[in-house]
């Protein structure tokens, strides 16, 4: 990615990054974005004063996309506390099953939730394992009832603990999920590195989201997903398109192993709630199971996430939330996303690599134990940094 200078150093300055809010790459291009849009730049043209010229017709189209989300919305959209059909966001502050027993069957296109892990987290009462599972039975009853024929259901869950002792989350859900009549098309690992140490297992440095589908004939749009292809210049060798590029010019399938950032304290998206949604994880999910003007259901709303990803792309969102300080938090950040300024880390940005930024704390202070850090050392990619 070509670095972005001041005026003064010949490339892109900073009165052409107005309203732009974040930079990222996806399937090879820079992303920038204004408000609540992103718009896509070549890196080949994102130098220079033709690369000022290609910013400047950017931001002239973003502002005719604006025009086009205000006549898609008919205004601004409101934040409302009742579900509606013709609502575009609703913030329900109260118990999922109440808001669920309002909404008529078969209207929702995707229901993507993160229910409490039953650990006793200050928004959540630890249960008995059975009452827990039960709970989650009654809920995922009436998320079925409510999901359009050709609608997606994805449950993001991790481990419940009790006394050192895992037991995964997904395995004990899945019957449910699948005596309700659903299909199983993925068993999604979400791999992040930050989280609790622990002294007497492995870490825990992954959770997995579940995606089930009502019928055989459900929405998948892979394309708005696709990431960069690894070898994007490979060529067939043989055979009727030998020659010819083999490669997706729209970047590879994503697979079911995605990498993407935990919401820490250094997070962009950080706020009080202990257990937060990456926007960019939603997105991903809201842009493959969705069309727009789709609803899309968080039962767990939290601090609004899924309906902030939702709005972003045009979808209509809609979420129940017990907590109240969260129903305040969800409705503050899903207005700013309205309005174009909450911060968040944009989809396809390459996760932070400590040793390629150079950052100092990567050197020990210590002397190394013989064979200790074997394997990094033999890696290619780390051998000339560790050895500076």
């Amino acid at each position: 990615m070509p670095a972005l200078r001041r005026s003064s150093g010949g490339n892109l300055g900073n009165k052409d990054l107005k309203n732009v809010r974040s930079i990222g790459l996806l399937t090879g291009r820079e992303v920038c974005a204004t408000g609540s849009q992103q718009f896509h730049l070549t890196a080949e043209c994102a130098v220079g004063r033709a690369g000022r010229q290609v910013l400047r017709k950017e931001l002239v189209e973003r502002r005719a996309m604006k025009s086009f989300d205000l006549a898609l919305f008919g205004q601004k959209p409101r934040i409302c506390a009742e579900f509606a059909p013709s609502e575009w966001v609703v913030v329900y502050p109260g118990g999922c099953l109440d808001l669920l027993r309002t909404i008529p069957d078969g209207s929702l296109q995707l229901i993507v939730t993160s229910p409490p892990y039953n650990l006793g987290k200050e928004y959540e009462k630890k249960l008995q394992l059975e009452t827990y599972v039960g709970q989650q039975a009654e809920v995922i009853g009436e998320c079925v009832r409510c999901l359009a024929p050709r609608g997606s259901i994805c449950w993001q869950v991790g481990n419940y603990v009790d006394r050192g002792a895992i037991t995964p989350l997904d395995s004990i859900l899945y019957p449910i999920f699948s005596g309700l009549g659903l299909r199983m098309r993925n068993r999604i690992i979400w791999h992040f590195e930050h989280g609790l140490h622990c002294s007497k297992r492995f870490s825990g440095r992954y959770e997995t989201i579940i995606w089930f589908t009502k019928t055989e004939d459900y929405v998948f749009n892979l394309d708005p997903v696709r990431v960069p292809q690894k070898y994007p210049g490979k060529k067939y060798f043989k055979g009727p398109k030998a020659g010819q590029y083999s490669s997706n010019p729209l970047g590879k399938n994503p697979g079911d192993l995605w990498v993407i950032p935990n919401v820490k304290s250094n997070h962009v998206e950080k706020t009080e709630h202990p257990c937060q949604f990456p926007v960019e994880l939603i997105e991903r999910l809201v842009l493959s199971l969705t069309n727009e003007g789709d609803w899309v259901l968080d039962p767990f709303l939290g601090t609004g996430t899924s309906i902030i990803a939702a709005i972003r792309h045009r979808r209509r969102g809609v979420g129940a939330e017990t907590f109240a300080r969260y129903v305040q938090l969800a409705r503050q950040r899903i207005r700013q996303e309205i309005e174009g300024t909450l911060r968040t880390r944009p989809m396809g940005r390459p996760v932070y690599d400590p040793i390629e930024a150079g950052n100092k704390l990567t050197v020990a202070p210590w002397k190394k134990k013989e064979g200790q850090a074997a394997l990094l050392e033999r890696s290619p990619r780390y051998r000339k940094k560790t050895n500076r």
